[in-house]
């Protein structure tokens, strides 16, 4: 006889969020009854008028994701964002209404069999998008718990056809001081990069996001597309992305380049190795008073753990 086993993660079907519930609650942010709801209309319509693949949203949810907590509220998540190319505040959200996501493109380079320029709207429609319900925790402390639609990043390996070559992914942000003023603060290292190894990167949790909320991705979330990583720290999961390279050097991250005291290349979560500055041990979840205890790998360890195994010499958290 099969026996299956839910993951850690996973809720039993009698306890997760009941369908007409969930869909009631789509309904209230696509028709406007109530305050959210209302509030979150001129934005959709905004996003249809100007991403050529609104009609794909929202995308069917991958039932595999659940979570153990409520998704944040939009109106939280979407005025509560780390996006440094605009500025070190958390309330970024309308400097970063001036990034034009249209036209945008995305190129792929490197140790591939044919380099090319992807546009971000024949990517999107290439692939199947679908939504998935994941936690984010920030190296800050803080969480929430996000309806992410997109694709898995190893749907894009797969495009690209890497060469045996290729150990890591490195992906940069785009750069335009003009549009983003934190982009003018020569103490960073401008442009934004991040790196994940070929095994992290065709993990089933490593996902490219191109809408949340059942809509395009708004821009202070990284539009047009984004990656999650959520068994990492949420500064691993690059925003607004315009190149990926193949390659086989490690590459060095923003944060790594800037801190490598405090920001490692693994990042992956873990309650037990404190930040230098302060204790990872709980987080606060966004928009409500309540604190959780800090699980390691974010939950996710029946996914990601077997990656890591046999690297005792790597530092791996932070």
């Amino acid at each position: 006889m099969l026996i299956k086993r839910p993951r850690g993660w996973e809720l039993p079907e009698s306890a997760a969020t009941p369908e007409s519930v969930w869909l009631s609650r789509r309904s209230l942010m696509a028709g406007g009854a109530g305050m959210i709801g209302a509030a979150a209309l001129p934005r959709l319509a905004q996003a249809q008028e100007s991403d050529p693949t609104a009609d794909l949203y929202p995308a069917p949810q991958d039932p595999r994701f659940t979570l153990d907590r409520p998704v944040t509220e939009e109106a939280v998540a979407s005025n509560y964002n780390n996006f440094y190319e605009f500025g070190s505040s958390k309330r970024v959200a309308a400097a970063a209404q001036r990034l034009e996501t249209r036209p945008w493109s995305i190129v792929v380079d490197g140790m591939v069999e044919e380099e090319r320029t992807i546009d971000i709207d024949e990517l999107v429609r290439a692939m199947t998008l679908e939504e998935r319900l994941y936690r984010l925790r920030c190296v800050e402390a803080w969480a929430m718990a996000v309806p992410w639609t997109g694709f898995p990043l190893a749907d894009l390996v797969e495009m690209a056809r890497p060469l045996s070559s290729a150990r890591y992914l490195r992906f940069e942000t785009f750069m335009n001081p003009d549009v983003a003023s934190g982009q003018r603060q020569s103490w960073y290292p401008w442009p934004y990069v991040e790196g994940v190894t070929m095994e992290e990167a065709t993990n089933e949790l490593a996902f490219l996001v191109t809408g949340i909320y059942g809509k395009p991705l708004d821009e202070q979330f990284g539009a047009p597309i984004r990656l999650a990583l959520p068994w990492k720290y949420g500064f691993k999961s690059i925003k607004s992305i315009v190149r990926v390279t193949f390659t086989d050097e490690r590459p060095v991250s923003f944060w790594e380049e800037l801190a490598a005291q405090e920001y490692g290349f693994w990042a992956n979560v873990n309650p037990e190795v404190p930040h230098p500055r302060w204790s990872q041990a709980t987080e606060r979840m966004l928009g409500t008073d309540e604190e959780r205890p800090t699980v390691i790998y974010n939950g996710y360890g029946e996914w990601v753990a077997s990656l890591y195994e046999g690297m005792e010499g790597e530092r791996l958290f932070m």
